[in-house]
């Protein structure tokens, strides 16, 4: 849990489930294993004490409604919340919380989105919750992109971070955001500034907000995230 969070287009993050299991190339170098292993060693007997197996915190569900002043929070940055490991059951006190709490924004992202799109189709799914999935090269643009689309919720959006590969899918047409950031840290994947560019230019001509987050690389403080003379910080209204 984090009351702030550092993540450009949030305010705070919550987990309820922490740990996952990798599905595509943009899994490779996944920050939240390698903080949960090395939280895992500081605190062997902590919240991570499992390490990145998959696990549920009952006592993290009620966190958002102890918090009184509105925020954008990113649900799970530890881990997905549509894993197979977790409960439909489980789910279902995760939405209730974020229905509950309304005067939050919910930002729930998944690179499993055909369970998402599963569980949309079972279940109603508050205002305040928006509903996206991760996509990194122009195969998982082909595989997700229409299932969130199909999505139901009033918000739906695309993260494609890290961007590892060049995308002509047109992935603006049919959501309410886009966000796009290039891998950070050790062993960081170059990104391609015309990538970014094909992108944001798709957002321009749909008209759907974008938000450019980093370049990336080992020190992405240094890098920065100025795309073409400026930043760009759009977001659904």
């Amino acid at each position: 849990m984090a009351s702030r969070s550092s993540i450009e287009w949030t305010d705070a993050t919550w987990n309820p489930v922490t740990g996952c299991s990798k599905v595509s190339p943009g899994c490779q170098h996944c920050y939240a294993e390698s903080m949960a292993k090395r939280l895992q060693r500081m605190q062997p007997e902590g919240r991570y004490r499992n390490g990145f197996r998959v696990t549920l915190h009952d006592d993290e569900l009620d966190l958002p409604l102890i918090w009184q002043k509105p925020k954008r929070i990113f649900v799970n940055s530890m881990s997905d919340l549509f894993h197979g490991s977790v409960s439909d059951e489980f789910i279902d006190r995760v939405f209730d919380v974020m229905r509950r709490a309304h005067w939050h924004t919910f930002q729930v992202l998944t690179k499993r989105p055909l369970r998402m799109l599963e569980y949309t189709q079972r279940r109603s799914v508050a205002k305040n919750v928006w509903l996206g999935t991760s996509i990194e090269d122009e195969k998982r643009a082909q595989e997700r992109i229409d299932i969130i689309r199909g999505v139901h919720a009033d918000i739906r959006f695309i993260s494609a971070e890290p961007l590892i590969g060049p995308i002509t899918t047109d992935i603006a047409v049919g959501l309410q955001w886009v966000i796009v950031g290039g891998e950070s840290g050790p062993g960081a994947r170059p990104i391609d500034p015309d990538w970014v560019r094909t992108i944001r230019d798709q957002c321009l001509s749909a008209g759907t907000p974008f938000f450019f987050k980093q370049w990336g690389g080992v020190h992405k403080k240094a890098t920065g995230r100025i795309l073409d003379d400026r930043t760009w910080d759009e977001m659904p209204k």
